[in-house]
């Protein structure tokens, strides 16, 4: 934007200059042309009345001496003789004897004014008055480079403004786009000093109102989830009283390990949405995230589903890497991953569906498989759409995925399994990658 606001001040100042320096330096040749033609003009003026008085050579030549120099100023007397030198032409002479008409001509060395003087008996004699072609611009080239130096600092000058000006502007937006992009990256105590023209400050202003805004709606929000993950514990504690009436059995057992599970989550939840919403964002005091090896975590988080699997009669294939497999992720939100996985092929598929689940190592992320023989997914884009799904749900499981996918520098992958229906595949980067 500085370049171009002075590349304008450049272009406008320049034609603005131009406009008045060419006129201007014409003009003030044309006056230095009159000032010494005037001048010459008056020259010979003065020898009319010497004339009128006297032709005598003497006299006629001490006449021009005390006005100006024999090579400035000459006489053609009525006898045809000369007092001085002429630079006229022949033919300017003889039609200004002829004619007796002023005429003012221009010569190869300069300018000639002739000027006629009748006398008695109708004689004529011709006072001429030359002015050579140095005196005609003398004083030009200075005047011009004069007018040229203040062009220059004129368009210098304003070139200068337009800068700063520019810079003005320039250095304001950048600090609305910096913190622009540290509200994107959750920083969320990040405001602008509002700055620059009128409508950038307006700008800035707007900015600091939208981010207290955020502020406030996430507080809101992580207030209705912190109420809402709350109510839930009296559904818990219905299935803990429920698990304790089917007495010492495993299926009770399950209940009771289920709903301590869920009761984990929910206490997560909780304390998550309590936390203040500095030390949730990133750089806030949170910390990052403890690496754990995703191999461990799916074999014991299977260990539960393989037991749902054979009570629903679901033919079950794992295969997990004896390689080590360290992640940058939480070893919990691994977890909500693998369930929200293998919970989509137990709720979207029926009994006796085959599944699989791997854990491979690639070059530079661990890659978690999971397939399933059921139908498969139409429209991948639609499943992984947060609020709508082709099964009916309400589209948050996969979502969750992807955004843990994100957030561990991986992706989600929806396609064709050989199985028959759908396969999911999430990547997480390698640790020490």
């Amino acid at each position: 934007m500085r370049r171009a606001l002075a590349g304008i001040a450049l272009a406008v100042t320049s034609m603005v200059a131009l406009s008045f320096l060419i006129p201007l330096a014409l003009l003030v040749r044309e006056q230095a042309r009159d000032r010494v033609t005037t001048a010459a003009e008056q020259r010979a003026a003065a020898l009319s009345p010497v004339l009128a008085l006297t032709t005598r050579r003497a006299d006629v030549q001490q006449a021009v001496t005390e006005l100006g120099s024999l090579d400035r100023l000459a006489v053609r007397l009525p006898d045809g003789g000369f007092v001085g030198t002429p630079h006229a032409p022949r033919e300017a002479l003889d039609r200004a004897v002829r004619g007796r008409e002023t005429l003012a001509v221009d010569t190869a060395d300069g300018w000639v004014y002739l000027q006629p003087v009748v006398l008695r008996g109708d004689r004529v004699a011709v006072v001429e008055a030359h002015v050579p072609a140095a005196d005609l611009s003398r004083g030009v080239a200075a005047s011009w480079g004069v007018m040229a130096l203040l062009a220059l600092g004129l368009v210098g000058g304003s070139v200068l403004v337009a800068d700063r000006l520019g810079a003005r502007v320039v250095r304001s937006s950048r600090g609305l786009k910096r913190a622009s992009l540290a509200l994107g990256s959750g920083d969320l105590h990040v405001r602008v000093e509002p700055d620059g023209p009128p409508e950038l400050q307006e700008a800035g202003v707007a900015f600091n109102t939208m981010a207290d805004r955020v502020v406030d709606l996430l507080a809101v929000e992580r207030e209705l989830v912190a109420d809402l993950s709350h109510r839930l514990r009296t559904p818990l504690t219905a299935l803990y009283l429920e698990a304790d009436r089917m007495g010492a059995t495993p299926s009770a057992r399950r209940v009771t390990e289920a709903a301590a599970q869920l009761e984990g989550e929910l206490d997560s939840i909780i304390a998550a949405a309590r936390t203040p919403l500095a030390a949730a964002q990133p750089g806030g005091g949170g910390g990052t995230a403890r690496p754990c090896d995703a191999a461990e975590v799916v074999a014991l988080r299977l260990d539960f589903w393989s037991v749902l699997a054979t009570q629903q009669g679901r033919p079950y294939e794992r295969y997990l890497t004896p390689r080590p497999t360290p992640v940058a992720f939480c070893e919990d939100d691994l977890v909500a991953v693998l369930d929200a996985l293998v919970g989509n092929v137990f709720r979207h598929t029926p009994e006796r569906t085959a599944l699989a689940v791997r854990v491979e190592r690639a070059e530079r992320h661990v890659v978690l498989t999971v397939d399933d023989a059921g139908p498969g997914v139409a429209d991948p884009a639609a499943a992984l759409t947060r609020g709508v799904s082709v099964g009916g749900s309400t589209g948050l499981g996969l979502d969750i995925v992807a955004r843990a996918a994100r957030a561990a520098d991986g992706e989600l992958e929806i396609t064709r399994a050989p199985l028959g229906g759908a396969r999911v595949r999430v990547s997480f980067a390698l640790a020490d990658a």
